[in-house]
């Protein structure tokens, strides 16, 4: 019998026989619960035949029937009650286990968070999507609430979902548009790495979000809870419930600081930062300043992430600024990437390995960082070379700037919208979803395989507004994405190697070699990211002007 553990104190099985007691037995349990009622099925054993060989084998056997299609607030309460007198380990079963999960999950509801619930249960081959609702409501059965319905619903208003809004808007005007986001800021996070550089203020790259929320849009300020795709709705964490004609999936990514023992205990104190946090850019800067001799360690986690240039982006402008007041020869700098080359697309790699050579920094490939003492300044790494048995090691360090793990938030990963691995699964040319015709994906949560950059967002909200338009009126997806994305790596102050490239990286320029050679470091590309960017991204991406990113044909 195969019994699936939703915790180390709780599993469930289908329906059993006086067979499987003694497994049961073997396998440490102290207690089972029957949650299938006598006489369901013809082949089914009788729960006091069960009860019996049980108690015969020294284990405790309790007897909870619940129907099968309607567990009850009763039910759940009763289940509450009974489960705070039962000697663990515990079986439940039923029919196939899902009574079981379910009873489990709506207790749990009182006291851990609905992702948390939907996660363990879903590792675990059970499928709860379907009580979203009433997790939400603490287990019990809901009330019916007053549903918004638009004709096109955005999740996520951050660089993807505010662009693909005012794209939409642009080509068809009277559309009922709303975009769920909690947040009161937006952010330019591509102007962070200037901030850890001192080149830009904080203040810079912050506006609020009702500043940036296209007029005539909704703005609804809540988080989502959890996906319905089969009944087009979007349940939110206050239980209210939105439905849709067509969703659009943008949310970003989750930085898992916490991945990283002792990381978020210190950060932005003990020489501890990282340009992957609004409050955190400036201590970059003033660590750099303040740094005249001694370890200086930049790290890279496992892929995907957020610009996957951004940690060696804070390693050229420390090592620059360290350079230009002479005290290189006095900082050893360390990059520490857990992947096995320095970046992803080889035609870029020569001029960026010239400035490893320049700042005298030492790469380790296959070292991701674990652990992180602040007090002791010491950063703790997996070492996971080919061929080679993996070994942890531990580096002191006067200053370490980290770039966190990183992961699709725990809504997108439990829903039914996620792949195998947890990111949105759609088709990579269109960004529609795989599964579900009326719902498209941009931005970072997505499963297409490209650079998760600003730059990407940009081409991909005119594909996607594009393609939602044809759908509305009938026709097919008249464009594709080619997989653009665009990577400022700022080498030193004042010189950038600018890399643009697509899927399988092919590369992309958006000017002519003679203008700017994306493959060296340019002033022309430095002037790109530090003036012509920033104005770009909030007058023109965010307002539907599609400036160098019109969507090309399918």
């Amino acid at each position: 019998m195969e019994i699936k553990m939703i915790t180390p104190k709780f599993g469930v099985h289908g329906q059993i026989v006086t067979e499987d007691v003694a497994t049961i037995k073997d396998a440490g349990f102290q207690t089972i619960v029957c949650n299938r009622p006598d006489g369901e099925g013809e082949d089914q054993t009788d729960f006091k035949k069960i009860q019996t060989v049980a108690e015969k084998l020294g284990l405790t056997a309790q007897y909870l029937p619940v129907q099968s299609g309607l567990i009850t607030d009763k039910n759940v309460a009763d289940f509450e009650q009974l489960s705070e007198t039962l000697a663990v380990p515990v079986l439940a079963y039923c029919k196939s286990g899902t009574r079981a999960a379910s009873l489990w999950a709506l207790r749990e509801s009182k006291r851990r968070p609905i992702s948390e619930i939907l996660a363990v249960t879903k590792a675990a081959g059970y499928d709860l999507n379907g009580l979203s609702r009433r997790l939400i409501n603490k287990g019990k059965i809901p009330m019916e609430k007053t549903i918004s319905k638009y004709d096109i619903l955005i999740v996520g208003a951050g660089a993807a979902g505010i662009a693909v809004a005012s794209s939409l808007q642009a080509r068809k005007s009277d559309l009922s548009i709303a975009v769920i986001d909690p947040a009161d800021v937006h952010y330019y996070q591509p102007g962070w790495t200037m901030v850890g550089g001192g080149i830009f203020e904080a203040r810079q790259t912050a506006k609020t979000m009702a500043s940036l929320i296209p007029n005539g849009v909704k703005w609804i300020k809540s988080s989502v809870a959890a996906f319905e795709p089969a009944k087009n709705a979007v349940v939110l964490d206050d239980s209210n419930v939105v439905s849709y004609d067509r969703l659009v999936v943008c949310p970003g990514l989750k930085l898992d600081w916490d991945a990283v023992e002792g990381l978020s205990d210190t950060l932005g104190r003990k020489g501890v930062t990282s340009n992957y946090r609004f409050d955190l850019a400036p201590y970059t800067w003033e660590l750099v300043q303040g740094l005249n001799e001694g370890k200086a360690i930049f790290t890279q986690p496992p892929m995907p992430i957020k610009c996957a240039g951004a940690p060696q982006k804070a390693l050229y402008l420390s090592g620059d600024a360290w350079h230009k007041k002479g005290r290189l020869k006095n900082i050893d700098i360390s990059f520490m990437n857990a992947g096995g080359v320095l970046f992803g697309v080889k035609d870029y790699v020569p001029a960026l390995e010239k400035y490893i050579q320049k700042y005298g920094a030492t790469v380790n490939f296959f070292h991701n960082l674990i652990a992180v003492d602040g007090s002791a300044k010491r950063a703790t790494f997996k070492v996971s070379k080919p061929d080679t048995d993996p070994e942890t090691i531990a580096v002191d360090f006067d200053m370490l700037h980290v770039c966190p793990p990183q992961m699709a938030p725990d809504f997108i990963r439990v829903s039914p919208l996620a792949d195998a691995v947890g990111w949105v699964d759609v088709d990579q040319g269109t960004l529609r979803h795989k599964s579900f015709d009326n719902i498209w994906s941009l931005g970072d949560v997505m499963n297409a395989p490209n650079a998760k950059t600003a730059a990407a967002a940009r081409k991909q909200a005119p594909t996607v507004a594009e393609n939602i338009v044809a759908d509305i009126d009938g026709r097919s997806a008249p464009v594709v994405y080619d997989g653009y994305g665009s990577c400022p790596l700022t080498v030193e102050r004042g010189k950038i190697v600018l890399a643009e490239f697509g899927y399988g990286g092919a590369l992309k320029p958006s000017f002519p070699k003679a203008v700017l050679d994306g493959a060296k470091p340019t002033c022309a590309a430095w002037f790109l990211k530090e003036r012509v960017l920033p104005p770009i991204y909030w007058n023109a991406m965010l307002k539907g002007r599609e400036w160098l990113a019109k969507p090309k044909n399918a």
